[in-house]
Parts: C-alpha cells; structure tokens; sequence
C-alpha cells in the first residue's frame, strides 16, 4: 500500500474556482493601470485634437516648439551615451570585481531613484553654480558655463537617468557568470575581445532596453532641468519646460501647443516602449541560452 501510495503521481487540486479568480485579478489590474496611465494619457490625446489638425501642425512649427525638441533630443543623446558607456562599465565593476564599498557603490547607484529630481538640480546649481558654486567661478573663468546652459542640462538629465542601464545590466551579468569569459581567455582573447563576442551578445537585449528607458526618462525629465537651465526660450528652454510654460499661459493657441508637446513627448516613449517589446526575444531564455543561439 505504502509503495503504491509512493508511485502515485501527485495531483493537482481542483481549478474550478481559478479562471474566475484570474480573470478578476486581470480586470483589476487593467482597470489600474487604465486609471492610472491609458485614461490620462488618452485625455491629452484628445486634448491635442480638440480643435482639429491644423493648430497642431501649426505649434510644431513654431520656433520655440522646433528649438525645444531639438534641445531635448541633444540632450536626451548625450545623456544616453554617457550613462550607456558608464553604465555598462560599472556594471561589470559590480559583478566581477570584489572590492572594499562595493555594496556602497551598489546603493549610491540608486540615489537618482530616491531623491528628488529638484534636490538634484539644487546640489547641482550649488557645486557649479556661477556665482557662489564650488566649481562654477572656476569654470566660468576658463569659458565653461554650466548652470544656465547646455552642458548643466545634459549634467541632470545624465544624473537622474543613471540607474536605468545598470539596473538592466547588472541581473543578466549575475545569472550569465563568468564560465564563458574565462574559457575565452583560457583559449588566448584578449579582455576586448572576450567582451566583444561573449559579454556584449548576452547583455544585449538588456543594454536596449535600459537605452530605451534612460531616452525616455531623459526626454520626460523636469524637475532638475527647470532648476538648473532657468527655461530661457529658444536657448535653454527644453519640451518639459515649453509645456508648463504654455499651459499657464492664456490662450487656446497657447494650451494647445502644450498639450501637442506632452502628447509628442509621450508618443515617443510609448513607441519606443513598443519597439524593444516586439524585438527583443525569448523573454524567458535565460543569458546562456541566448549567448549559444548567438554562437550557432
């Protein structure tokens, strides 16, 4: 009786109740997140084709409409260069290496997630501030300006979006371990190369889509922009900063090229979203497999 009871394949209990329960938790969960995000998003859709398509084709040709989107796509590049070149660099610092701070590193990582973006924008104005900055004096004094330019927006939008590749990066590398890099290096690659045609092929899909997400909180960014450019127009005024400054103006002209910027900001963001969900494969491969497709 014991070994029958042994050999016995284990069942399942009963699901009768299960589709009921799953099908209340997707409603849930759907009518959340359409609460949350799909309405009011769908709101400023509306909002921007209130009055037709003409007056939005005529707020994206306004000057100040072109140089704001300009100026946040320069800025948005620059920041997603540098935190892809950093972000993968500290990545590997986190996994490979062992060294005294590494779990304080791991955590200073995380501080753009946790503090405010106008907090950053405040201890950026006071270390490179022109007037009573830490560096700011010396700068300026060599032609380098900071705060009120460019080069102080492209500094917090990098500053805020920093987590975004690391955090994407980091989990891949951990399950992916490093059996494959020393067998290349064991058969004569040099470290570029053993990162060239081994690391880089495996963190691949998760480099994009932390690119994808750092371009998107770059272009989204305010907080720390509006403190640290001063929201000049057609000088360091950029998309976030053009919409509240027409929205609070009167005016259907005015409110309607705000909402046509957030609109534009968030088409931008929902595409891109879309785009690395449909290419990006075999969500549940895992680094190795996906690194031996690679190879075949």
């Amino acid at each position: 009786m014991a070994e029958t009871t042994a050999t016995q394949p284990l069942r399942r209990p009963s699901t009768g109740s299960r589709p009921a329960v799953r099908w209340a938790l997707r409603l849930i969960v759907v009518g959340y997140l359409s609460l949350l995000i799909i309405w009011p998003v769908g709101l400023v859709a509306q909002a921007t084709f209130a009055r037709g398509l003409a007056p939005v084709l005529d707020a994206l040709s306004q000057p100040e409409v072109i140089f704001a989107f300009q100026l946040s796509v320069s800025v948005a590049f620059w920041a997603v260069v540098i935190n892809t070149v950093f972000g993968v660099g500290i990545s590997l610092l986190l996994v490979r290496y062992q060294f005294p701070g590494r779990r304080l590193l791991s955590a200073l990582i995380d501080l753009p997630l946790s503090v405010s973006p106008v907090v950053v924008g405040l201890a950026l104005l006071l270390a490179y501030g022109g007037r009573n900055g830490w560096f700011g004096p010396a700068l300026e004094n060599v032609g380098l300006q900071v705060i009120y330019a460019p080069l102080g927006i492209i500094l917090a939008t990098t500053f805020i979006s920093l987590p975004l590749v690391v955090r994407e990066i980091v989990p891949v590398l951990t399950e992916l371990g490093t059996d494959s890099e020393q067998a290349a290096r064991s058969l004569g690659a040099s470290p570029l190369q053993t990162f060239a045609r081994i690391t880089l092929p495996a963190i691949r899909w998760a480099l994009l889509y932390g690119i994808v997400l750092s371009l998107a909180r770059s272009l989204g960014e305010f907080g720390a922009v509006k403190i640290v450019s001063g929201g000049v127009a057609l000088r360091t005024q950029t998309a976030t900063l053009l919409v509240e400054e027409r929205y609070q103006q009167f005016g259907a002209d005015n409110t309607t090229t705000a909402y046509t910027a957030a609109f534009v900001l968030a088409l931008v963001a929902v595409v891109a979203l879309i785009i690395v969900s449909l290419l990006r494969p075999n969500h549940g491969a895992s680094p190795r497999q996906s690194t031996k497709k690679g190879h075949r």
